[in-house]
C-alpha cells in the first residue's frame, strides 16, 4: 500500500475559521512582487499555520495568464536531517508543479536542479515550509540560505516557525526583501475573538466575557479556541471566564478536563486512543482502536471542531492540533500506561506493513517492545545507510535500550560507528570489540543466513582500520587494510575500495607517496566496481594530494578538472562531493598562478553550500581561500580563514600532513607576527625527527629560524629533512625544502651557495606548475631570482615566474565605464575556454537562459558582439 505523502500538499482552507483580512491585507496578493523570505514567526498556538494555509489558498491560482503555485512541506519533529528536508522540498516542488518524480534520483539532484527548475518555470512560486522550528542541522539551515540567496524573482519561501531561524534575516530586512508577521501581529483583536466565539462556534457569550478571554489569553489562539468549546460544552460563562488564568500548561489541563468530560465514552475513547498518532487516517484509526469506524469519527471530530485539521482535500488523512495531542497523551499515560503501550504496539505493525519504518520504529520504541523495535532496526539500517540518514539511525539506537544494542552486534556496530563520528574513539573501539565477540559466538547457520551478519566482519575492520587512522596509528590502519581485503570476496568491490583506501592512507602517512598513490588508484577502480560514483570522485582529493606531494600542480589541476567533467555528467549523484572538487582546483589553480579561476572555483564551491561537501572536507574551502588572500597580499584575511578552517577540521580522516597551526604560523611570519610564531614553535616542538608526518611543522620551523637570522640553524634542520624526501620521491617537499635552503644561503649573504639549491627548485616546479610557492615570498626571493637570472641555467623557468609576478590584473574599472561583477567575471572565464554554452551554464549550475544574461551584460559592458570578442578583449584588460 503507496500512501500519499500529505505533509507535501497543501492544506485545505476551512471555510468556519475567521478570515483575518487584516493579517492576509499585509501579505502578498495576486500582481504583488514576491519578498525572498515571508516570515511568520510566533510561539506555539498562534494561528501561525492557519494564517499561511489562508494566505496560500487565496494567493495560488491562475488569473490573466498568470500561474502561481505553493510547494507545501509540513515538517515534524525527528525529521528535519538534511536529506530528508531535500527530499522532501523537491518532492514537494514536484507536486506543485505537476512534474513526475524521479523515484531513483539521489537527494542531490534535487538540490542541484531546484534553483535552476523553478528559474525555468512559467509564473510565480511560494515555497511554504510549516513548522520550520523542527530543523536543527546546520546542513539544513545552509541549504535554505542557498535558496534565499538565489532563488529567481518569481519564487519566494514562506515559513513558520517558533523561534527566528539562524538566516539571513536582518539582511533580507536591510535590503526589503523579508515580510515578517509576529506574535504581537498574529494574536486575535477583540474583534477576531469576538467573531470566533460568536460567528464560527455560535456562543452565546458579551461582549465583556469576550474582552476578558482576550485579556486572560493575551490574544493567544488556541486559547480561546479551547475555551470556546468548553464553553460550547454548557461550562457556566461567568464562572469560566474567571476561572480561564494561569500558565498555558495549567490552562490546557484544565480545558481538557472540560472538553474531554463533555465528551461520550465512545468519542472520548477514540481521542485518547488515536492521540499518539502524528497523523491519522481511517486504516490507522482502526488498527489502533480495533473498531472499524475510523473515518466517520474523523469526519465527526471535524466537524464538532475539535482540534482535527484536514491535510488533503479528500479528507482522508488528518492531524490533532499538537497542543490538544500532548494534552491527551499525558491523559492516556497516566489513566491506562499499558493501553497507551498497546496502541503504539499496534500503530507500529501498521506502518511497518506499510513501508513506513521511520514511524514503525518510534511506535515500536514508545510501546517498549524494544526487541520488536530492534528488529525493525535492522531491517531498516541497508535502506538508511545507503540514503546517508546518519541522524535518524542514530536517533534510532538512543531509542534503545543500550543492553540490546551491545547483544545484537549489527546494531553495536552502528553505534561504534556513531561513536567514532563523535570523536569517542575509545569506546567506539571497545563496542567493536563487544560485537565481534558476540558475532563469533553465533552459530554459523544464523550468520550465514543473513548478508548483514555475513559483512559484519568486514565493517569491525574498516571501522577499527578508521580509528588506527583517527590515533595517527599507520601500521595498525594497514594491517585492518590488509584484514578487510582478505575477508572480501571478489564482488565486495565496496569492501575493497575501502581496504585499498586504508592501505593508501597508512602508505601517505608513512610518507611512501608513490605507492599511496598507486593503492589509492585502485581503490577507487574498486569504487567504481562497485557503481558508487560519489566515492568514486571523492576519491580525488586524495589523489590530487598525492600528486602535489610527488611535485605536480599541473596534475592535481587536471585530475581535478577531469572529475568535475564527470560529476557534470552526473550532477545528480556527483553532489555530496562537487563543492569538494570545486575546492581542491581552486587550490590548484592558486598555486598554479590562476588567481582569477581559483576565486571562481571557490565560489561555485560556496554557492553549492555544505550539501556539496563531505564533513571531513569543509576546513579545506578556508585553506584554499587563505592562500588565495595571501596571493593577493592580504595576510589578514589568510590569518583569519586559516582560524575559521581550525573551527571546521575533523581530524582522523586523512594524514595531517599539513597541520593548520603551522600553516597559520607561516602566515604569522610573512606578517612579522614573529612572537605568534615563537609561540607555536613552543608548542609544536618540531625537532627534525618525526617523520613525513612532522615534515611540514619542520619545514615551517625551518622559515622561522630564517626570519630570525638563525639561517645556519635552519640548514641544518633542511639537510636532515631533504634525504628522506628524495628517497621516497616526495618531489614537493624537495621544491620548497631547495627554495628555502637557497634562502637560508642568501640570508647568510652567501649568493653562490644559494643558486644550486634555487636551480634545482626551479627547474623542478615551474615547469610542475609551481608558482605561488616562490612569489609569496616576497622581496627575499625578487632579489635572488633578478641574480639568478643571470647566472643559472634555468633562465627560461625564472623568466616565466618573474613575468607572473610582474603581471597582474590590469586596472579594468579605469577602463570600463561599468565594472563586471564578480559573477559575470566567472562566466568570463569560462568563455575564455572551448567549453559550449551548456557546458558552462551545467558547470556554474544556472540555467541556459540565465547563462545567456550575463553574457549579454558582458558584452555590453566589454562593448563587443561575439564570444570571440569579448575573450580578446577580457585579456587585453587582463581579465582573464
Amino acid at each position: 500500500m503507496v500512501l500519499l505523502d500529505t505533509r507535501l500538499r497543501l492544506p485545505v482552507a476551512r471555510r468556519e475559521l475567521v478570515a483575518r483580512e487584516r493579517l492576509l491585507g499585509r501579505m502578498p496578493s495576486k500582481g504583488e512582487r514576491l519578498p525572498r523570505l515571508v516570515l511568520v514567526s510566533a510561539p506555539a498556538g498562534f494561528g501561525k499555520t492557519t494564517l499561511l494555509t489562508q494566505w496560500a489558498n487565496r494567493w495560488q491560482g491562475s488569473a490573466a495568464g498568470a500561474v502561481r503555485r505553493v510547494a507545501w512541506v509540513s515538517l515534524n519533529v525527528g525529521e528535519g536531517d538534511a536529506r530528508t528536508f531535500l527530499e522532501s522540498l523537491v518532492a514537494a516542488v514536484r507536486v506543485a508543479v505537476d512534474l513526475e518524480a524521479d523515484e531513483h534520483a539521489s537527494v542531490g539532484s534535487g538540490m542541484v536542479s531546484l534553483v535552476n527548475a523553478i528559474d525555468g518555470l512559467g509564473g510565480e512560486l511560494v515555497i511554504a515550509l510549516d513548522d520550520y522550528h523542527v530543523i536543527e542541522s546546520a546542513e539544513v539551515h545552509a541549504a535554505v540560505t542557498f535558496l534565499l540567496e538565489n532563488l529567481p524573482a518569481n519564487a519566494a519561501i514562506a515559513m513558520t516557525t517558533r523561534a527566528d531561524p539562524p538566516l539571513p534575516i536582518a539582511r533580507l530586512r536591510a535590503r526589503g526583501e523579508l515580510l515578517e508577521l509576529r506574535a504581537a501581529d498574529l494574536r486575535f483583536t477583540q474583534e477576531e475573538a469576538n467573531a470566533f466565539l460568536i460567528d464560527v462556534m455560535g456562543l452565546d457569550i458579551g461582549a465583556d466575557h469576550v474582552a476578558s478571554l482576550g485579556e486572560r489569553t493575551e490574544g493567544w489562539v488556541t486559547g480561546i479556541q479551547l475555551a470556546a468549546v468548553a464553553l460550547r460544552a454548557g461550562a457556566d460563562v461567568a464562572r469560566f471566564v474567571e476561572l480561564f488564568a494561569g500558565t498555558h500548561r495549567f490552562v490546557l489541563d484544565y480545558l481538557v478536563e472540560e472538553v474531554l468530560d463533555q465528551q461520550n465514552e465512545q468519542v472520548r475513547r477514540f481521542l485518547l486512543d488515536t492521540s499518539i498518532l502524528d497523523r491519522l487516517t481511517g486504516p490507522l484509526c482502526d488498527a489502533v482502536t480495533g473498531r472499524q469506524d475510523g473515518h466517520r469519527m474523523l469526519e465527526e471530530l471535524e466537524s464538532a471542531n475539535l482540534f482535527v485539521v484536514p491535510l488533503d482535500e479528500d479528507r482522508r488523512w488528518y492531524r490533532y492540533h499538537q497542543l490538544f495531542a500532548d494534552a491527551l497523551r499525558a491523559r492516556l499515560a497516566a489513566e491506562d500506561p499499558h493501553r497507551s503501550r498497546a496502541v503504539h504496539a499496534a500503530a507500529a505493525r501498521w506502518h511497518e506493513m506499510n513501508r513506513r519504518p521511520q514511524d514503525a520504529v518510534q511506535h515500536a520504541v514508545a510501546a517498549q517492545d524494544f526487541e520488536y523495535a530492534a528488529d525493525l532496526v535492522e531491517q531498516a539500517l541497508p535502506e538508511a545507510s545507503r540514503r546517508r540518514q546518519d541522524r535518524l539511525v542514530l536517533q534510532w539506537l538512543r531509542g534503545l535500550p543500550d543492553g540490546l544494542v551491545r547483544e545484537r552486534p549489527v546494531l553495536n556496530v552502528t553505534a561504534a560507528w556513531g561513536r567514532l563520528g563523535a570523536g569517542n574513539v575509545a569506546e567506539a573501539g571497545a563496542r567493536l570489540d563487544e560485537a565481534a565477540r558476540v558475532l563469533a559466538e553465533m552459530p554459523d547457520d544464523r550468520t550465514s543466513e543473513r548478508d548483514d551478519l555475513r559483512q559484519l566482519p568486514m565493517t569491525i575492520a574498516m571501522y577499527r582500520a578508521a580509528i588506527a587512522q583517527a590515533r595517527g596509528d599507520p601500521p595498525e590502519v594497514a594491517v585492518q587494510a590488509r584484514t578487510m581485503l582478505e575477508l572480501a570476496g571478489p564482488d565486495d568491490h565496496l569492501v575493497r575500495g575501502a581496504g585499498s583506501g586504508f592501505l593508501a592512507l597508512s602508505a601517505w602517512a608513512e610518507g611512501d607517496i608513490d605507492t599511496a598513490r598507486d593503492t589509492f588508484t585502485e581503490a577507487v577502480r574498486s569504487l567504481h566496481s562497485a557503481g558508487n560514483l560519489a566515492d568514486e570522485l571523492g576519491g580525488t582529493v586524495v589523489l590530487a594530494e598525492l600528486a602535489l606531494a610527488q611535485g605536480s600542480p599541473v596534475e592535481a589541476e587536471r585530475l581535478y578538472e577531469r572529475a568535475l567533467a564527470t560529476a557534470r555528467e552526473h550532477p545528480e549523484v556527483a553532489l555530496p562531493v562537487t563543492g569538494d572538487l570545486h575546492v581542491g582546483l581552486a587550490g590548484a589553480l592558486c598555486e598554479c598562478g590562476d588567481l582569477t579561476g581559483a576565486t571562481a572555483h571557490l565560489r561555485a564551491a560556496r554557492e553549492l553550500g555544505e550539501v556539496a561537501s563531505m564533513p571531513e572536507n569543509r576546513h579545506r574551502w578556508y585553506v584554499a581561500m587563505a592562500a588565495l588572500r595571501r596571493a593577493e597580499g592580504d595576510l589578514e584575511a589568510a590569518a583569519t580563514n586559516l582560524d575559521h578552517a581550525r573551527l571546521l577540521y575533523l581530524p582522523g580522516f586523512f594524514p595531517e600532513t599539513r597541520p593548520l597551526p603551522a600553516l597559520r604560523a607561516r602566515i604569522d611570519i610573512v606578517r612579522g607576527r614573529l612572537d605568534l610564531a615563537e609561540g607555536w614553535a613552543r608548542e609544536a616542538r618540531p625537532t627534525g625527527d618525526g617523520g613525513y608526518l612532522d615534515e611540514c611543522n619542520q619545514v615551517t620551523f625551518a622559515r622561522l629560524l630564517i626570519a630570525t637570522r638563525r639561517a645556519a640553524t635552519a640548514l641544518d634542520l633542511l639537510g636532515r629533512l631533504r634525504p628522506d624526501a628524495e628517497r621516497q620521491g616526495r618531489g614537493g617537499s624537495l621544491i620548497e625544502i631547495d627554495m628555502l635552503q637557497a634562502l637560508a644561503h642568501h640570508a647568510e649573504g652567501a649568493l653562490d651557495a644559494a643558486m644550486p639549491p634555487l636551480t634545482r627548485a626551479l627547474e623542478s616546479g615551474v615547469p610542475a606548475g609551481y608558482v605561488r610557492i616562490f612569489l609569496d615570498e616576497g622581496e627575499e626571493m625578487s632579489a635572488l631570482l633578478a641574480v639568478a637570472q643571470h647566472r643559472s641555467p634555468a633562465t627560461a623557468a625564472i623568466a616565466a615566474l618573474r613575468t607572473n609576478e610582474a603581471q597582474g590584473p590590469k586596472a579594468a574599472a579605469e577602463v570600463l565605464p561599468e565594472p563586471l561583477s564578480d559573477r559575470e567575471l566567472q562566466v568570463l572565464s569560462l568563455l575564455a575556454t572551448e567549453l559550449t554554452g551548456p557546458e558552462i551554464a551545467r558547470r556554474l549550475f544556472v540555467s541556459v537562459n540565465t547563462l545567456r544574461t550575463h553574457t549579454r551584460h558582458i558584452f555590453t559592458k566589454l562593448d563587443v558582439t561575439t564570444r570571440a570578442r569579448a575573450v580578446r578583449r577580457a585579456r587585453d584588460l587582463g581579465l582573464v
